[in-house]
């Protein structure tokens, strides 16, 4: 059976946007962005996330063995706001490979819980939480995800980016723990545990 591999869709929503910058209490700056200005970005950003996609989804769903199910993800592009996974948010970024990078981070957690692939890997999850209790929720599960994202940054994107990601994410504590964690215990070994739980179901 052919694998199923999703196409991201960027959508800009005026209502969505504007609510956002209203919660997320978006600097002046960001207030101003038009929405001419994020459909221009939008041009600019999806050839980047094209040449790509297909081989970087491909490879999420390889090295966990967990299949895509939607075929179309909607991912919508906003001037401020945190990003996150449903529905796919991914902000403006000055930094285009920034932009890449963080739609990335989110697409794994689509794949973790699209379609049954949450109780698939229920003992993987249950594995992560007992070895890592002593960890903060948000810390436990990035630690997967941050494996995986190190292993698609060394195929695809090369090791600058993902220096350029730790240090991002040294601003973000649970983040950044996750990302020691990944670095202490070997993106590959987490990833080969997570990946040998999902299969044996233990």
């Amino acid at each position: 059976m052919k694998q199923i591999l999703p196409k991201v869709e960027f959508r800009y929503s005026w209502i969505y946007d504007e609510n956002l910058k209203e919660w997320t209490k978006a600097p002046r700056e960001r207030k101003k962005f038009s929405s001419q200005k994020i459909l221009n970005y939008i041009k600019t950003v999806e050839p980047l996330w094209r040449k790509h996609e297909k081989s970087v989804l491909r490879e999420m769903s390889k090295v966990l063995e967990l299949p895509w199910h939607a075929k179309k993800i909607p991912c919508y592009v906003v001037a401020w706001s945190t990003p996150f996974s449903d529905p796919l948010t991914v902000p403006f970024r000055p930094d285009k490979n920034r932009f890449i990078d963080t739609l990335t981070h989110e697409l794994i957690h689509q794949l973790f819980f699209q379609g049954n692939n949450v109780k698939r890997a229920a003992h993987a999850w249950q594995y992560i939480h007992r070895k890592y209790k002593r960890e903060q929720f948000n810390t436990r599960i990035h630690v997967p995800l941050h494996a995986v994202h190190e292993h698609i940054f060394r195929c695809h994107f090369g090791e600058d980016r993902l220096d350029k990601e730790y240090a991002w994410m040294k601003h973000f504590n649970d983040y950044k723990r996750s990302w020691d964690i990944v670095k202490k215990d070997g993106y590959l070994n987490i990833i080969n545990e997570f990946r040998g739980r999902t299969k044996r179901g233990i």
